[in-house]
């Protein structure tokens, strides 16, 4: 059924089709009797909760940032399965991001690519929807600076959008590894990373309660540098570490050359990113498995695929471009 939905869907734009499949499946899971027959058929079956970092997941099986971006559709996701959803990237003011087009299929490759730049409608607008999100849904808030803060001011964004988001969200993620705001991985060194953790996590002292604050990092790193930035996460006293935002690589792809260098720069997501996520999760996992959770993610579609982020060392696992070309049975596919 749903490969006919997908194909009617992939007649539209990429982010037209988003906006039509999550208001469509709104409509359909609200509907007297059919949406609760249609939620039964969607629904995982039931699994044993995980606990990382103090939190109690449902299932291990969340839905990467970039998807809700403004946390507009909690309720609807946590009715898909989901056991967790990363909000954002949310920044402090609103921003339009890239001219479009910026989201492209790559359907011959199960990928695609993206060069959103973190648009999103200010963290303030994101605070005023999680105060009604759904109880039993497990929420992280993914934080990212404006486009037009200059890096050397950079900390500020990050701790206006993590003074504005800790109350309302179960972690915080600190995101400098998007492919699609300039000179936003140049912030993947030693000093900035530990200056603002250890500035966040003394912030953190101060609040109620306590909240992990984990690291999103890029998968192109050569093998000396993912060792760099591992003594670094030991050193800035990271809570976790999420593996890996989205490639600029345009390795040993099945859609032509032509497409790609028509469709140009832009973050890679999917089916040819497993391989390359995974290689950053298998040096992660044997330096710091057991020290610090390890939540994989790119490229997973099957079961064999989740099961293999958990056997390099992931404790979760979330997904993103699977679940649109998957469709909204993958969290059951990948747990059943």
């Amino acid at each position: 059924m749903y490969s006919i939905i997908k194909s009617i869907l992939f007649f539209f734009k990429p982010e037209a089709a988003h906006e039509i499949a999550m208001r469509s499946s709104q409509i359909l899971l609200n509907l007297p009797l059919i949406g609760k027959w249609i939620e039964k058929s969607i629904q995982p079956p039931k699994s044993k909760p995980v606990v990382v970092s103090g939190i109690t997941f449902p299932n291990p099986i969340g839905l990467a940032a970039g998807f809700d971006k403004d946390a507009k559709w909690l309720d609807l996701l946590k009715r898909l399965g989901f056991g967790f959803v990363e909000v954002g990237t949310v920044t402090p003011k609103p921003q339009a991001g890239n001219p479009k087009p910026r989201l492209f299929r790559l359907p011959e490759d199960n990928a695609l690519i993206n060069r959103m730049g973190f648009n999103n409608e200010g963290v303030e607008a994101m605070v005023e929807r999680l105060k009604k999100r759904p109880k039993g849904l497990i929420v992280g808030g993914n934080i990212g600076k404006n486009k037009i803060t200059p890096n050397e001011e950079a900390i500020n964004d990050y701790i206006y959008c993590f003074e504005a988001l800790y109350d309302y969200v179960d972690y915080i993620v600190v995101n400098i590894s998007s492919p699609n705001t300039p000179g936003l991985r140049e912030l993947q060194e030693e000093k900035f990373i530990t200056e603002l953790f250890a500035e966040l996590q003394h912030r953190r002292i101060a609040k109620a309660k306590w909240k992990p604050i984990y690291l999103k990092i890029s998968p192109d790193f050569q093998q000396a540098a993912i060792k760099e930035l591992i003594q670094i996460i030991k050193k800035a006293n990271v809570d976790g570490v999420i593996a890996t935002n989205t490639t600029i690589s345009r390795e040993n792809l099945n859609t032509d050359a032509t497409t790609i260098e028509k469709i140009g720069p832009g973050g890679l997501s999917g089916s040819p990113l497993l391989d390359q996520s995974n290689t950053i999760l298998s040096f992660l996992g044997m330096e710091l498995g057991g020290d610090i959770p390890l939540i994989g993610v790119g490229g997973v579609f099957t079961k064999e695929d989740y099961e293999e982020k958990i056997s390099r060392g992931a404790s979760l696992v979330q997904i993103y471009t699977g679940f649109i070309y998957v469709g909204p049975r993958i969290v059951r596919k990948l747990l059943s």
